[in-house]
């Protein structure tokens, strides 16, 4: 990962960070012109303000889903684009259309997106169901004991692609998800576009 792209990727998180450390008061606080959500609570003018010019960046409008068990984030209606700390209280619960599933494959209450189900893939076959998975990529069936961990059977894969840190981009569900190998990601589903390159 580029220093730019290592710099992008803490601006981000810090972002985050701070929300969290800072909720906004959903009675109290009054909503303006920003257009930015985390799991469908809208964040207001104020704090985004404060947090653009703590951080020097600007947040785009926009809405994104943030997964606190995992750490997995990404665009409202898409697949995971990357992880961050688990366990920030941002915004609501997680919404299980979220990414605008239709796999019947649920990871912490979200049904995945086709091409999250197309990456997990990679690892091992999928089948539909209801899991959880933890911030160390532990998983299992819900409420059920552990049974692997996504880290090692990612450690653990041969082959091309993302597997052995090439470039990759995997299409389908009416959008592209694609990164570098480096940490450099991009997705695009119907008018949602993110970059972190």
């Amino acid at each position: 990962m580029s220093r730019g792209q290592t710099r992008l990727f803490e601006q981000f998180r810090t972002v985050l960070e701070r929300i969290a450390a800072h909720p906004p008061d959903s009675d109290a606080v009054a909503i303006g012109s920003r257009n930015v959500t985390i799991n469908g609570r809208r964040l207001n003018n104020d704090q985004i303000v404060d947090l653009e010019r703590r951080y020097r960046t600007r947040i785009q409008d926009g809405a994104f889903w943030y997964d606190r068990m995992c750490g997995a984030w990404g665009v409202y209606g898409g697949p995971t684009l990357g992880f961050i700390d688990a366990g920030l209280h941002i915004a609501g619960p997680l919404p299980a259309d979220a990414s605008h599933g239709d796999t019947g494959v649920f990871i912490n209450g979200r049904e995945l997106h086709r091409l999250d189900v197309l990456q997990l893939q990679q690892l091992g076959p999928v089948w539909p169901g209801r899991y959880w998975v933890d911030q160390q990529g532990n998983f299992g069936f819900e409420g059920g004991m552990m049974i692997g961990n996504l880290w090692l059977l990612a450690s653990q894969s041969a082959g091309g692609g993302a597997r052995n840190g090439g470039p990759w981009a995997v299409y389908g569900g009416g959008g592209v998800a694609a990164g570098d190998g480096q940490g450099a990601l991009f997705a695009q589903f119907g008018d949602q576009t993110w970059s972190n390159w």
